[in-house]
């Protein structure tokens, strides 16, 4: 519910504070002294799209800000827009998207202007407020329907590309076939490179190595001077003084160790001298598996265990392309499964809506009727949404096409609502259904700007009467240039328009009871207000009343 409003520099508007009250709230004033332009204002602060156009000339920026009062709390709204194009947006002081703004705000009040007609000229929106009107039953089966809808596309997704998987291996499976098969005849093994380049380099250089081990092997330990006997003496002399002092036997045990391990030493050296052979076929063969190797590795870019997990890899998707037609099979047979559980859903869906339709076709044909339509017809068509061969066309929302029908004239057939051509008419059938949506959709606050379009006399009264009726569950803000609805106001306000020589103002004033018969009196008979207006005005508000 909007409680105030202020406005600085937008169009012709200097500085406007509006505090907004519960029930009928009636704006009028002459045409020209900026009506429109407030209106304006509160859509720019719930969201609309800025225009530069609006900030008022000489100066930077214009500022809208707006208290409302959601779920008991007060929350002040901020939007700013600068000369130079940019546009800031603040609920409660921090800083929001613009797309953010819009959708809190979307709850706090609905807007009708005196063209905006175009959601109920618009039969994809028609469907949306069947669902909304019984949604406690529908929105239910219409999430069981998105769901299976979702699952029945991702099925027909997987369908789709498995087809062109199959398709496109068949193209490719000898070529695949002759890759893994180059890899598997490889038997390659994990590491089996690197060992393979060591085994290359032993082979090649063999004899300068057999020579070298030969004579280290025989000065070590072959010789009666060997290095291996000198430390077997030395070990045994020092022994021998082991037992005199500490420092001696951990000599000795150091010595001792020495010896020990060059002996293991010289028997490795031994075993490596004797294990060394020049043999060229030995060669021939690791430099031929060696070459097989780098050639597999160069032609794919890959290491060995890269190439492993690759043969993987194709031995998954040959699978996959020789068992593709029993996949394509078990796979129709799910879509056929979800196509069926899908129909059952949205045929169930369909009644539930036109259960809810029914209801709505009542009740619109009774606020019709209470509008003055007293010969009018209101029907919801149902049409199955069908492709170019005439096949059903699944859809998250189910299969129905529905479009509101009115004839307004005895004797005359139910036409789509966007052929009615009279303004004063779209405008009492729009009221009729902003009074039944309002009831169900729970929008605190309803605007409409000039909502009297096209009609007078008789009509007018009845609008009045019906907007505050609305008013009695809803916050009403509402622009008229009849006084026939003003009278029904409950908060009613002048604007009006002021010049002096620098510029033109704006102002709104908030009208007390004696004052709000002179603006009524005025909109009866202009500025030359006589005391028959003023009782006319007066009898105006008490027939309201």
């Amino acid at each position: 519910m909007i409680r105030h409003i202020s406005i600085r520099n937008f169009a012709i508007i200097e500085n406007v504070e509006i505090d907004f009250n519960d029930g009928l709230n009636i704006i009028t004033g002459e045409t020209g002294a900026g009506k429109s332009v407030v209106i304006e204002a509160v859509s720019l602060a719930l969201g609309s799209r800025a225009d530069t156009a609006f900030v008022r000339s000489g100066t930077d920026k214009a500022v809208i800000q707006l208290v409302a009062e959601s779920d008991g709390e007060d929350v002040i709204i901020t939007r700013e827009i600068s000369a130079a194009g940019r546009s800031l947006c603040r609920i409660n002081d921090e800083i929001v998207t613009l797309g953010a703004l819009s959708k809190f705000c979307r709850s706090l009040a609905d807007i009708h202007g005196q063209y905006d007609h175009q959601s109920l000229l618009d039969p994809d929106h028609h469907i949306r407020l069947i669902d909304l009107y019984r949604k406690d039953s529908i929105l239910p089966a219409k999430a069981s329907v998105a769901e299976l809808y979702d699952k029945y596309t991702d099925l027909c997704s997987q369908l789709a590309r498995l087809r062109k998987d199959q398709a496109e291996g068949r193209r490719q499976r000898d070529f695949m076939d002759f890759e893994l098969n180059e890899i598997e005849e490889a038997h390659l093994c994990e590491g089996e490179d690197e060992a393979l380049e060591d085994e290359i380099s032993l082979l090649q250089n063999s004899e300068k190595i057999f020579s070298s081990l030969a004579g280290a092997y025989q000065v070590a330990s072959e010789s009666e001077f060997s290095l291996l006997s000198a430390m077997k003496q030395v070990s045994d002399m020092v022994g021998e003084t082991a037992q005199y002092t500490r420092e001696l036997s951990e000599l000795s045990q150091r010595l001792e160790s020495l010896y020990y391990e060059y002996e293991d030493a010289c028997g490795e050296l031994r075993s490596q001298r004797d294990g060394t052979v020049f043999d060229p076929a030995a060669l021939d063969a690791a430099i031929g598996r060696y070459e097989i190797i780098r050639r597999l590795k160069e032609k794919h870019g890959m290491t060995i265990p890269e190439l492993l997990d690759y043969a993987d890899q194709l031995r998954v998707r040959l699978s996959s392309i020789d068992n593709a037609d029993e996949e394509i099979a078990a796979l129709e047979t799910r879509i056929g499964q979800t196509a069926a559980a899908l129909t059952a859903a949205s045929d169930q869906l369909s009644e539930l809506r036109k259960a809810s339709a029914a209801e709505l076709e009542q009740l619109i044909t009774e606020q019709l009727g209470q509008l003055n339509f007293s010969d009018a017809a209101f029907a919801v068509d149902f049409r199955q949404n069908l492709d170019a061969g005439g096949n059903v066309q699944f859809t998250s929302e189910g299969t129905d096409i529905v479009e509101f029908l009115i004839t307004t004239n005895r004797g005359e057939p139910l036409k789509p609502l966007s052929k009615i051509a009279s303004g004063g008419e779209m405008s009492r059938i729009m009221l009729a259904f902003k009074k039944i949506i309002g009831d169900y959709d729970h929008i605190p606050t309803m605007i409409f700007d000039e909502i009297d379009s096209g009609i007078s006399g008789v009509a007018a009264s009845v609008v009045g009467r019906k907007l505050r009726e609305i008013a009695a569950r809803h916050q009403v803000i509402c622009i008229t240039h009849l006084p026939q609805i003003a009278a029904c106001g409950t908060s009613n306000y002048r604007i009006w328009k002021h010049s002096d020589d620098r510029s033109t103002y704006t102002s709104i004033d908030p009208l007390a009871p004696d004052e709000k018969v002179r603006e009524i009196a005025r909109l009866l008979g202009g500025e030359n207000i006589t005391p028959t207006t003023l009782a006319s005005a007066k009898e105006l508000i008490e027939a309201s009343e």
